[in-house]
């Protein structure tokens, strides 16, 4: 079969997807270890520092998905921000909050001001970490949509049972994610009690992952989304016993594998269509009748050839830059 290029903005937009949640994965689990980690504020002014250099560079590959999924396929984008209006104006609202917490947390010294705003970074990371699974699991197991390929369902239609266990699922396996990581940027007793914290997350994160998988198997699962299945659970257990064993970078990079699988698994089970629809399967948005015309795809892949590289590497960089250790040493007694 020829590949066309919806099919190639399909996978693209997977892969933006992917390089959201693996960035922001660990980042809205810093957020939320600022409350299950920290004993006191200079450990939760050091959980924050570990992503403050990175946090407003890992959401650009949101907007930039969310741009091509505008761009490239039109009627999926509005199927979705309609369908999903209330759920994503909260996700809006709470990514807005979030900004605005870790910009304005520094700005006075007075100790509830801070304290205030630190809670915001909790919550809305802990928000996030569960509504986005609750959203790409309504995805995958299909929206109430009618033959004008618009959404006719209620918000309680997507409090389902299978869309909640997605919002497990990913609030605990982002929440691992981020103790690995803070296990990776720390250092003295917070890095120890990290990687404790991580082991502990792992057993938790498995059992509602493994049932999520094995439901999404049943309802949508093919061969590749299978492969990709096991390899979620495989990295998931990696991580867990590089942790144990010290390798905190190998744990780092076996967490993030278990995200890119997840999400994976996500667009695996989707392929060809985009946004299934429960009441019937002709119409249900695909690859083809939700996509711009071919000339559009064109120019966008031109576009994309020249700016992701760029993007790649600025972001590179940035990490590289801030890749070292940092301690309660290094903050500051006055703030």
């Amino acid at each position: 079969m020829e590949l066309q290029l919806h099919d190639v903005w399909f996978v693209l937009i997977a892969v933006l997807w992917t390089g959201y949640f693996f960035l922001e994965g660990f980042d809205f689990g810093i957020g939320v270890l600022t409350r299950l980690l920290a004993r006191d504020r200079t450990e939760k002014r050091v959980l924050i520092n570990t992503i403050g250099p990175v946090w407003d560079g890992n959401e650009v590959w949101l907007v930039t998905a969310a741009g091509a999924t505008f761009a490239a396929f039109p009627e999926w984008y509005a199927t979705l921000f309609s369908g999903f209006y209330l759920p994503l104006l909260v996700i809006l609202l709470c990514l807005i909050l979030r900004g605005v917490a870790f910009e304005y947390r520094v700005k006075r010294s007075g100790e509830r001001w801070q304290r205030n705003w630190e809670s915001a970074i909790f919550w809305t990371s802990l928000l996030l970490a569960a509504l986005w699974g609750v959203v790409f699991g309504n995805i995958v197991r299909g929206l109430r949509i009618d033959r004008d390929l618009e959404y006719v369902g209620t918000l309680g239609d997507l409090l389902n049972p299978y869309a909640l266990l997605g919002g497990v699922v990913t609030l605990t396996l982002f929440t691992f994610h981020g103790a690995v990581f803070a296990a990776l940027k720390t250092e003295g007793d917070i890095r120890d009690r990290a990687r404790g914290l991580a082991l502990r997350l792992g057993a938790v994160t498995a059992v509602p992952l493994a049932g999520f998988l094995v439901w999404t198997l049943l309802s949508r699962g093919g061969l590749p989304s299978l492969v990709a299945a096991v390899l979620t659970l495989a990295a998931l257990a990696g991580a867990v016993l590089t942790g144990r064993a010290g390798r905190e970078g190998w744990s780092f990079v076996c967490s993030g594998l278990g995200v890119v699988a997840l999400v994976a698994v996500f667009f695996l089970s989707l392929f060809p269509e985009v946004m299934p629809s429960t009441l019937d399967e002709d119409w249900s948005l695909t690859v083809t009748n939700a996509s711009s015309s071919p000339y559009t795809l064109k120019i966008m892949t031109w576009c994309a050839l020249v700016a992701t590289p760029v993007v790649l590497l600025y972001q590179s960089w940035t990490y590289w830059v801030f890749r070292k250790r940092i301690g309660t040493r290094h903050i500051a007694a006055s703030h």
